[in-house]
């Protein structure tokens, strides 16, 4: 199993858009190295994210 991929590749795996999986790089402070993407620290940054925006979320509505 390859962990350096390329944007398409991690797309097909993320099941996001090629050009989405960029952004978000550029946005997470992931480095593309060569063509390539850490599989591994694409993915736990993006599940980081998403339970941060939760959290947020979260303590947003309770706050009301």
């Amino acid at each position: 199993m390859a962990i350096h991929l390329t944007p398409t590749e991690l797309a097909r795996e993320a099941g996001l858009e090629r050009r989405d999986v960029i952004v978000k790089c550029v946005e997470l402070g992931v480095p593309i190295f060569n063509g390539r993407i850490d599989k591994t620290l694409f993915l736990s940054s993006l599940r980081a994210t998403a339970v941060t925006t939760t959290v947020q979320t979260r303590s947003a509505s309770a706050s009301v």
